[in-house]
């Protein structure tokens, strides 16, 4: 209830004032273009542009950051070697990237998919690494009885014990690709919901702006929400350990 009050009192404030700014608007008024919005397709459109760099970053980052993640994991020594470099490499903002991709790949889905996969990596990475060091001590010693070669140990030992805390650092990092990718289509890249809010920025919309970050907002709950629900429904009362890491 609290929102709805918030909301409530501040269209009667706006109502009262007669507010004329170019930042703000009236929530009735912000209803009302989003509604116009998905009349004309606009937002559906911006929207379907968004969502296929951000799943396809957050699909190519997260099978390089599991990879990875799964070897440093199994072995300390190849860890040891690359600690350095992933240290040195991580803290670079993702966004940081955008003149090199601007340069190497122009405009479009491409550049704003690698850096949605750059940003993605990390996450899966080091939760994954963590996931597969946790796995029980004597599953491993079941897989070195057994003789398994090491392929089918990471397929059929390691991966499903350390599955759904891997599940998590995938819906932590499903979250960081929509930031990401609407904050490049902000930046630089004209498509997408990002680069809706500067069209509308542009145009003194600010009912229109403020209606796209709902949209922008609310989608990333659905989202979120989605795998939640899936992660549940796959792993069950392991879901609770891994939402625990």
């Amino acid at each position: 209830m609290l929102p709805i009050g918030a909301l409530l009192a501040f269209e009667g404030w706006a109502r009262a004032t007669h507010l004329q700014s170019d930042s703000l608007a009236p929530p009735s008024e912000i209803v009302a273009a989003l509604a116009g919005a998905l009349a004309d397709h606009s937002i559906l459109a911006a929207t379907r542009d968004t969502l296929f760099a951000t799943f396809a970053g957050l699909a190519i980052g997260s099978l390089i950051g599991l990879a990875l993640g799964i070897a440093f994991g199994i072995s300390d020594t190849l860890d040891r070697l690359m600690e350095v470099t992933v240290e040195a490499v991580r803290p670079i903002p993702s966004i940081a990237l955008l003149p090199i991709a601007l340069i190497a790949l122009g405009f479009g889905y491409r550049m704003e998919i690698v850096i949605v996969a750059f940003a993605c990596i990390w996450p899966i990475l080091i939760l994954s690494r963590a996931a597969v060091r946790s796995v029980e001590p004597r599953l491993m010693e079941v897989s070195r009885v057994l003789r398994l070669p090491a392929a089918q140990r990471v397929l059929k030992i390691i991966i499903p014990a350390a599955l759904p805390r891997i599940f998590v650092a995938f819906r932590l990092s499903a979250g960081i690709a929509l930031i990401v990718a609407v904050t490049v289509e902000i930046a630089i890249n004209p498509l997408g919901l990002g680069a809706g809010i500067m069209l509308a920025q542009q145009a003194l919309r600010p009912d229109l702006m403020l209606a796209y970050l709902v949209w922008i907002g609310a989608i990333g709950y659905a989202l979120n929400m989605l795998l939640t629900v899936a992660q549940r429904r796959l792993f069950g009362r392991a879901a609770l350990s891994g939402d625990s890491l």
